[in-house]
């Protein structure tokens, strides 16, 4: 395990994390400063609390709409999948017929 600190609106915070995954980290965290940047300058009357949240539920959007496309992406490649499939099956049901 490793010491990182990430900074997030001005703010440090200290995580641990596998060495593997510090630059992982560092670039979600820069990701996520940049959306609560973004959020902070166009909310920029209201609290800190209620600025991160909603950039947390626009990322949570994010993250779920990306899921959904991986979802349907890993259907469609399923059904391709089953016509290559089939289609070889055929194939060499007619070679061995």
């Amino acid at each position: 395990m490793k010491s990182v600190k990430v900074t997030i609106l001005g703010k440090q915070y200290p995580l641990k994390v596998e060495d593997s995954e510090e630059e992982t980290i560092q670039r979600i965290a820069h990701y996520v400063d940049d959306k609560f940047r973004q959020y902070k300058k166009e909310l920029n009357k209201q609290p800190d609390t209620t600025v991160m949240s909603l950039a947390a539920l626009a990322i949570a959007e994010e993250l779920f709409e990306e899921r959904k496309q991986n979802r349907e992406l890993n259907q469609q490649e399923k059904k391709v999948m089953d016509k290559v499939n089939e289609s070889l099956e055929e194939f060499v049901d007619e070679i061995v017929s």
